[in-house]
């Protein structure tokens, strides 16, 4: 296995010196296939809240618990996992969070009590936003810096067909024979992630300047700040539609039941299409595909909810939505370029904003349908929450325009 130095100067990248294209490929099999047991193992949970609330004798709503713990795993553990371990080798890293992972998971098949079960979920929970910030550094210091958002697109491309293929699957099994088999299943596919990521992600050098303040020193620009508020705010939106879609489905469009399943693929497939449009389209304008994505969101959610009793307006939204995930790989790689040398923090962080974003559109959600407006009212929630995206997106532009004419002077 070959060695190679992480060069965090993305634009004095060597193209010459790039890896062949088979290795680029199944290095971004390997990162691609972490994504994929880390989306089904976070969102396989959901459809499987009674079984577990039966077997640890709760209520369903208690159950819930186990999901906010995850999430809090991910919020804490991205800028915790990215500080501490600065003076790691990144393959060295994604190898022990994948470890961690996978523990995590198969411990949790085998939780004896409820209590130890949602601390397992925490734990499951705190390697999810480094790796996906560490891998997407590894697979953009890869390829020419022109296909950067590219490579991203396709590490995180193991997320979203785990949401149109992996959490359907496990669900199904988890219902038909035991939820435990669903958890052990993503251990399984944690090492098999360690497997792939041993063999083909080479081996790299750490910068002698590596360390916990450098990364801390992320937090000290402004531009990542900004990036991280357009994640948080900018794309509740789709959280705060996508929390409440099984009751818009039987309660407002009156479909049955067996339609949400169809709604739930529909919002993968869309997904699917999202990162793949939106990952090319970084690559030929990077804040283009970030302002262009929050105006689309903005569309497509007020449409949602002026169309929601409409069934097949209804599922065509849903999938639109679901292509808002466009501006994944092109905030990924926007917090790459504004952090300079503290990459890894700034781009572990990014998930801990879009689990922000997750919370905030459920709960501003959840609100609204409680003032009495319906579960078709969560599109307006997230429309507007979009347009404060815009806000804080041209903030960045701004401070960015400002920087550029003082470096010019």
């Amino acid at each position: 296995m070959s060695e190679i130095t992480v060069n965090d100067s993305i634009d004095s990248r060597d193209e010459e010196l790039l890896p062949s294209a088979t290795t680029v490929a199944l290095v971004q099999l390997a990162l691609a296939c972490g994504g994929f047991g880390i989306g089904t193992g976070e969102f396989a949970i959901m459809g499987l809240l009674p079984n577990v609330a039966e077997t640890f004798s709760v209520t369903t709503p208690q159950a819930g618990y186990v999901i906010s713990a995850y999430a809090l795993g991910v919020v804490i553990g991205a800028p915790v996992i990215a500080v501490l371990a600065a003076k790691m080798a990144r393959r060295t890293l994604l190898l022990t969070l994948m470890l961690v992972f996978a523990a995590g998971n198969i411990s949790s098949a085998v939780a004896p009590t409820f209590e130890t079960f949602t601390f397992l979920r925490f734990i499951s929970g705190l390697p999810h936003g480094a790796y996906f910030g560490v891998a997407a550094l590894v697979a953009a210091s890869m390829v020419p810096v022109h296909r950067r958002a590219r490579a991203v697109g396709r590490v995180m491309l193991g997320l979203t067909v785990a949401t149109l293929v992996g959490t359907p699957l496990t669900t199904f099994f988890g219902q038909s024979l035991d939820w435990q088999v669903a958890f052990f299943s993503v251990g399984v596919l944690g090492l098999l992630t360690v497997a792939l990521i041993w063999f083909y992600v080479p081996k790299d050098r750490v910068s002698e300047e590596a360390g916990f303040l450098r990364e801390l020193g992320a937090f000290r620009r402004p531009q990542v700040w900004l990036t991280l508020g357009i994640a948080a705010v900018g794309y509740g939106g789709m959280f705060a539609m996508f929390s409440y879609i099984a009751s818009t489905t039987t309660e407002v469009a009156m479909l049955p039941a067996s339609a949400v399943p169809v709604m739930l693929i529909l919002f993968g497939v869309g997904m699917n299409a999202g990162n793949f449009i939106g990952s090319w389209l970084a690559d030929k304008s990077l804040l283009g595909t970030i302002g262009g994505s929050l105006v689309y969101n903005i569309v497509v959610l007020t449409t949602f909810s002026l169309t929601a009793a409409n069934p097949y307006m209804l599922g065509l939204c849903v999938f639109l939505v679901g292509c808002g995930f466009a501006a994944g790989p092109a905030l990924q790689t926007r917090l790459m370029d504004v952090a300079a040398d503290a990459q890894t923090l700034a781009a572990a962080s990014n998930h801990s904003a879009f689990n922000i974003a997750n919370a905030i559109g459920a709960w501003l959600g959840g609100l609204v349908i409680a003032w009495g407006y319906g579960f078709a009212a969560t599109g307006y929630v997230g429309a507007a929450l979009s347009f404060l995206g815009l806000f804080v997106f041209a903030a960045s532009l701004r401070l960015e325009r400002r920087d550029r004419s003082t470096q010019a002077v």
